[in-house]
């Protein structure tokens, strides 16, 4: 009967602890993810990765050659953000080339000051290629948990360690209690 009542007991706390972090498992505090993927604008296919995060989300922006055109040299990319709400007018920020490994990518860190849903708008500009613009919604997610990440991330696993030590420590009282005296 003491060993059922362990066991449920465990049962509960593995069913608190998987509950208690749940809201944790939805947020957003990894790398980059694609938020607009292989979208045809003016002149170039555009791919927009992002992790946009409360305080401030970095965007980056991959233009591919479109129809066997190249991109062209002087286009401008400009990322408008606006909470869907409304609460806010839409701010515009420019987002500088960067040309990494033959690939032209535009990098720009936008300011979120609140999780709620966002509106990305992305703008092209070339005097010589055309222009093009693209939109989509996206969450935006809190930073995290600061200092207290660690711990809180290695919390699961050590209460795998402490079940298994506890196993470990039951069955060497079993093996004891279990041997005739000499």
């Amino acid at each position: 009967m003491k060993m059922r009542t362990a066991f449920s007991l465990r049962k509960i706390l593995m069913c608190a602890l998987w509950i208690a972090f749940q809201h944790a498992a939805f947020a957003h505090t990894g790398p980059p993810f694609p938020i607009l993927k292989d979208q045809p604008v003016g002149p170039a296919i555009v791919t927009v990765w992002a992790n946009p995060d409360v305080g401030g989300g970095p965007f980056f922006v991959m233009l591919d050659p479109r129809d066997g055109k190249p991109v062209p040299a002087d286009m401008k990319v400009r990322i408008g953000i606006q909470p869907v709400s409304g609460r806010l007018p839409e701010k515009v920020y420019d987002a500088p080339r960067e040309v990494l490994a033959g690939q032209v990518q535009y990098k720009v860190v936008l300011p979120f000051d609140r999780e709620e849903r966002w509106h990305i708008h992305v703008l092209l500009s070339s005097a010589t290629g055309g222009s093009g613009e693209a939109a989509t919604d996206v969450d935006v997610t809190p930073t995290g948990y600061g200092r207290w990440d660690l711990m809180l991330y290695s919390l699961p696993f050590l209460a795998i360690g402490a079940l298994w030590f506890k196993a470990v420590s039951n069955r060497r009282k079993d093996r004891k209690v279990s041997r005739p005296p000499s």
